[in-house]
């Protein structure tokens, strides 16, 4: 009776996997859209100017214009409608369609985000793999303070210290933005970018050292708490030579599922990273556009915020069927 249960859910989840994404971008748009309707911020009067001399007919038209005349309901099944055509709408912000500014702005966060993706995963799993082969050392209790008060941390307040130690005091670092400033774009180097972006990179990726070392160092103490480990120990091999032969390929799956899943945190961590350092990405158009009301601007980046999120999930699935082949054959198996 339970294996008919489980086959059934599975076969309904199967079923309903092509229908998440929908599921997800619906209820994603309605409550952004309830967010931005609630907002006690006036498009109109940050679109005119708080104290320009533009009359109130003329605050009607761009009201008209924009949309903001209609019940909320109305504007949403507007909007819904356009973004079903493929259009997202035009920014009030930067007076450009939304799609543009999505594009632009998400070319300079997908370098920021991948970095630090790429340098929390490498660090964290170093660091639980140094940690939980010689578990309660000092250098163990080290790395597990040195965890705990990076995930009670705050990025923003991560990025002030590593700006005011390394920008402000150091000189190591620019202070922010993605470039050099009054240079040029087409005179802008690869080298002006990575140096730009080194600072907010390293800022995000410290906060996801944290969860990758903790849940490694852990896996790895019960990988060498297994009988097969302990008889690998007794027939004489070292213990990196045990860890490596036998403890890294049991941890990795986790690991990298983890790894993949934390996309969410990464992307809202953008957010803060981007503000302190000024730097011209997504989350800073987020930001933007959530304080000024932009609610087309506002919408998109959250669409496009949930489709990335559930990218990053589904790879993370994809891969831990793809190493582990208990999963391949399905529940019937």
């Amino acid at each position: 009776m339970a294996l008919q249960l489980t086959r059934r859910w599975a076969a309904r989840s199967a079923a309903l996997s092509p229908l998440r994404p929908l599921l997800l971008l619906a209820a994603g748009s309605v409550f952004c859209f309830l967010l931005i309707t609630l907002s006690p911020i006036d498009p109109v009067e940050y679109f005119v100017g708080s104290e320009s001399g533009v009359s109130a007919e003329q605050r009607a038209l761009v009201a008209s214009y924009w949309h903001l005349d209609k019940p909320s309901p109305e504007r949403y099944r507007i909007w819904l409608g356009n973004i079903l055509r493929g259009d997202l709408g035009m920014s009030l912000i930067f007076r450009r369609p939304v799609i543009e500014v999505i594009k632009e702005r998400f070319s300079a966060s997908l370098a920021l985000m991948f970095t630090a993706w790429a340098l929390s995963g490498i660090f964290g799993f170093a660091l639980g793999v140094a940690a939980g082969s010689r578990p309660h050392s000092l250098f163990d209790k080290a790395v597990r303070v040195f965890c705990f008060v990076l995930s009670s941390t705050p990025v923003f307040w991560i990025g002030l210290v590593l700006l005011m130690l390394l920008s402000v005091n150091l000189g190591w670092f620019p202070i922010g933005f993605a470039a050099p400033i009054g240079k040029p774009a087409a005179a802008v180097t690869l080298a002006d970018r990575v140096y730009h972006l080194a600072l907010p990179a390293l800022t995000l990726s410290i906060t996801g050292v944290a969860s990758i070392a903790l849940h490694t160092r852990q896996k790895l103490i019960d990988v060498m708490a297994s009988e097969y480990f302990i008889f690998a120990r007794a027939r004489g091999e070292g213990l990196m030579t045990a860890v490596g032969r036998h403890g890294l390929r049991n941890i990795a799956i986790p690991a990298v599922t983890l790894q993949f899943a934390s996309f969410s945190e990464l992307f809202g961590g953008s957010v803060l990273a981007e503000n302190v350092f000024s730097y011209p990405g997504l989350g800073n158009a987020a930001s933007l556009a959530g304080t000024r009301g932009d609610a087309a601007l506002f919408l998109g980046i959250a669409l496009f915020s949930v489709m990335f999120v559930f990218a990053g999930n589904a790879a993370a699935n994809a891969l831990y069927r793809l190493f582990d082949p208990r999963l391949r054959g399905g529940y019937g198996h």
